[in-house]
């Protein structure tokens, strides 16, 4: 647990020093975006923190068990490139998601071959598939960029991105302890820390953000570690990655569908009715009565937690069953069923009456 506290402390003092004297450059002043719920300018360079923090930290854990070394260099050095698209853009705003998607399926790429992260197997009940190398890089790929992805899609509400993370590491770094892989188990709670550190600061009072490069940075290594935990350990169900990782997967992927085949629009087009942004329009804006600044940025933090239970349905029996491929694969179906039934209900004014907070009398 010493990597985590000490990347905790590390990432916490640099957020402090970024919310402290960040530049007008690397302000997120725009109010007024279908996909923007904040009422005041706020740095957006959260993730060049986490990862500095990450950096620091993998040295210090080098310093203590050198074995580790390689690996978590080749680790920093892949992450990097999926870093680097998103700061530029929080700096610039002129590194389009084309581009950024791009360099994300470089660096996924790139552990492939540096880190052996590749997808080689399928579990399915009984036996497993495994697949050739023209099918496992191009999905490896797809699907590491794709997560990377999904977390900056998710990443729209204060701590909604980060805790979702955190308790996805924490999960990695548990399972990782179960097998034996120390690699995996560092490195997950280095990350795990430095996305806490960053927390103390964006959860409740949002006075800093992820920004693209922290998203992705984050996906990223979410992503890679997941690969390399189950390939590297026969013992754990590739089913296990796949219900972990459902949530922001899953929204992605409905979002796709949504914006193209129900409203005929390009998958890239941004809208405002993902599941979160329906949770804060329809449940907690509507329960407050009111739409000021005040009521905008405490209906900002109190969206998230609906979306942490929703993950937590995920993460939890992920955690509990990660060798049984049968019992992961029925969950990750409950949760899909679970999913759609909800935002059906939401987007059709007919929101569960426990979803709304209770009002003081």
């Amino acid at each position: 647990m010493s990597s985590f506290l000490i990347s905790f402390i590390i990432s916490a003092i640099l957020s402090l020093l970024i919310v402290r004297y960040a530049t007008t450059h690397a302000l997120d002043s725009d109010m007024l975006g279908v996909q923007k719920f904040h009422a005041r300018a706020v740095p957006r360079i959260g993730g060049l923190g986490i990862f500095v923090a990450v950096i620091a930290t993998s040295m210090v854990a080098t310093y203590r068990s050198p074995s580790l070394g390689k690996a978590l260099l080749l680790l920093l050095l892949c992450s990097s490139v999926a870093f680097l698209g998103g700061v530029v853009e929080d700096f610039t705003k002129r590194v389009s998601p084309k581009r950024r998607l791009l360099l994300t399926m470089v660096a996924a790429g790139l552990g492939y071959f540096l880190l052996d992260a590749k997808i080689e197997r399928i579990d399915l009940v009984f036996s497993d598939w495994r697949l050739l190398v023209w099918i496992g890089l191009p999905l490896t790929v797809l699907a590491v960029a794709g997560v990377a992805n999904a977390v900056n899609i998710i990443d729209g509400f204060n701590g909604l991105a980060a805790v979702v993370t955190v308790c996805m590491l924490l999960s990695l770094a548990y399972v990782a302890l179960q097998v034996g892989d120390t690699f995996i188990l560092v490195s997950a709670l280095v990350v795990a820390g430095a996305a806490a550190g960053f927390l103390v600061w964006n959860y409740p009072a949002g006075l800093i953000f992820l920004g693209d490069g922290g998203a992705y940075f984050l996906g990223f290594m979410l992503a890679e570690l997941s690969v390399l935990l189950v390939m590297r350990n026969p013992t754990v169900s590739s089913w296990y990655a796949a219900l972990l990782l459902i949530y922001p997967v899953f929204e992605t992927l409905f979002s796709v569908y949504r914006r193209l085949f129900v409203r005929g629009r390009s998958p890239g087009t941004p809208d405002g009715i993902h599941l979160h942004s329906l949770i804060f329009r329809r449940i907690v804006v509507w329960a407050a009565g009111r739409e000021d600044a005040r009521a905008l940025n405490i209906g900002n933090s109190r969206t998230s937690p609906y979306l942490w239970l929703l993950s937590l349905m995920a993460v939890i029996p992920a955690s509990l069953f990660w060798r049984h491929t049968g019992i992961l694969i029925f969950f990750c179906l409950l949760f899909v069923i679970s999913y759609v039934w909800l935002y059906a209900r939401i987007v059709r004014f007919k929101s569960p009456r426990w979803m709304f907070p209770r009002k003081k009398r």
